[in-house]
């Protein structure tokens, strides 16, 4: 790997939509080679074609990027010496290369109008405009020079095309797959510069990415069959010496393995595979995100990184810092990586674990507000969060985990253990209330050896009233030790709730 320049690499999303996995995934590729190497991370728009922009959708990258922890060095919000960082603000820059190749033998004017090209697709499913047909349609290969050059001067509607060369290999070294090669005679004719002026992804990326002085680029393995004409397009415009080195990143699989992660996959099996939310201005459609569900920004950037990648160790759990400083292109795998949502999930109860209580607060205080929870001494909450946070998968799951502490339960789950209640186990527990009305020092430790004895003073097991005590102050057969609960609800709560729920177990 040739890290003789300074390391300059881009993210170049075009804003037609929601952020996919495997587009944050790239942009993260990027961001930890440029961090590794001390070099320079830049967000670029390819926004050149008009027809698939949709508003909003620049905004909604940034924000990605930045709820990511993404940050690029250089952007349309934060300018450099390279700009301007939107494709269609650079759109005088292109022509004139596009013309440079129509000059130097490289490419050539194309007439055809869009009916003419349908017609010939009908006749040919299998059309692709290349060497086998370009002499027999209209270009200015087939026109001689003069019927070019009128309609030229008539303002005729014309698109430039690459002219690839016949019978070549185009090779490369990838960074990620070694030596690859292809076959010009199996790639079309791209056009580079559409009729209204603007260029196509193929010149674009070439020019900009040679003026904006890219060294490497990271990109999905999709844009492999491109690589050939962009090879050859750093060589005819004479930057073959500055091209970048490549690297296309594996696919994110399906679950089953078999082919691309998609939107539709998402929707078919319940999980998002956008960043965030997105909602379709023109359909009006939501498309739910990671950030909506509740991961957390370093559980969904640890999932990302090793989707594809790893340090050749055992550690799954990374911080962005160790990312960084462990991230190597050699240790992306060739293969595509298989995506996993009971993984992404475990990654996120873990993150949620090590996250301060501190961090975690204001949502968990947002939590309560939605549920008319309001005014809660914060001590409070964060003594509930410890109790509860590693039994969460999902911020959210704070509500379901702890309500209990918040609000006297309304039902409770006694279809259990009502068939075998008896006047003992009422007795028992009218008298469990007596004796901890008049404990002085309330907390698990005390409470614990003190039920305990009770129990084995009444004659009965401790499995015939540990999961009633538990249903009578959670409302249900879950939660952390019954005994840190009836600290936490302190003493006169839990008199209050044996009382509330006996009826319920004797009914």
């Amino acid at each position: 790997m040739n890290l003789q320049r300074k390391v300059r690499v881009r993210f170049a999303p075009s804003p037609t939509g929601g952020l996919h996995l495997g587009g944050v995934r790239t942009a993260l590729f990027n961001f930890l080679f440029a961090r590794h190497h001390g070099g320079d991370f830049i967000l670029r728009i390819e926004d050149t074609d008009q027809t698939r922009f949709v508003p909003g959708a620049e905004e909604y990258i940034t924000e990605c990027l930045a709820w990511c922890g993404i940050a690029p060095d250089e952007s349309p919000n934060k300018p450099g010496a390279f700009g301007p960082y939107r494709q269609s603000e650079r759109k005088p820059s292109y022509r004139q290369y596009a013309e440079q190749l129509i000059r130097d033998g490289y490419a050539y004017y194309a007439f055809d109008t869009a009916e003419e090209l349908d017609e010939q697709r009908k006749s040919q499913p299998n059309f692709r405009y290349s060497h086998e047909n370009r002499m027999q349609l209209r270009n200015s290969l087939s026109l001689s020079p003069e019927e070019t050059q009128e309609l030229l001067a008539s303002g005729h509607p014309h698109t430039i095309r690459i002219k690839m060369p016949i019978g070549e290999t185009v090779s490369f070294e990838d960074m990620i797959r070694g030596r690859v090669a292809f076959e010009t005679n199996l790639v079309d004719d791209k056009v580079l510069l559409k009729a209204d002026g603007m260029p196509t992804y193929h010149l674009a990326v070439v020019v900009d990415d040679k003026a904006m002085e890219i060294s490497h680029i990271f990109r999905g393995e999709e844009w492999l069959p491109s690589a050939p004409v962009h090879i050859l397009l750093w060589e005819y415009l004479g930057w073959k010496s500055d091209m970048p080195q490549w690297a296309h990143l594996p696919l994110i699989l399906k679950p089953d393995g078999n082919g691309k992660l998609s939107k539709r996959d998402g929707d078919r099996l319940g999980f998002p595979v956008y960043a965030m939310n997105w909602a379709d201005p023109k359909t009006g459609d939501l498309t739910k995100g990671f950030r909506e569900m509740g991961f957390l920004p370093e559980a969904f950037i640890n999932m990302l990184a090793v989707l594809g990648w790893n340090d050749g160790t055992e550690q799954e759990l990374f911080s962005m810092d160790e990312l960084i400083a462990k991230f190597s292109v050699e240790r992306i795998s060739k293969a595509g990586a298989k995506f996993d949502f009971e993984k992404a999930k475990w990654f996120n109860h873990e993150w949620i674990k090590q996250t301060s209580d501190e961090e975690l607060l204001p949502k968990v205080t947002e939590i309560l507000s939605q549920h008319g929870i309001e005014k809660v001494d914060a001590a409070y909450q964060a003594k509930i969060l410890g109790l509860v946070k590693e039994r969460m998968t999902f911020v959210e799951d704070f509500w379901e985990q702890a309500s209990f502490f918040f609000k006297t339960p309304e039902a409770y789950d006694v279809d259990a253990v009502k068939p075998k209640w008896n006047a003992d186990k009422t007795a028992f527990f009218q008298h469990i209330s007596i004796v901890f009305a008049e404990v002085e020092d309330w907390n698990a430790a005390t409470l614990e050896p003190l039920f305990k004895e009770k129990i084995s003073e009444s004659g009965m097991k401790i499995g015939e009233l540990m999961m009633p005590f538990r249903i009578m102050l959670v409302g249900g057969k879950f939660g952390p030790d019954v005994f840190q609960i009836a600290e936490a609800l302190g003493k006169d709560e839990i008199i209050h709730r044996i009382a509330n729920a006996l009826p319920f177990f004797e009914a």
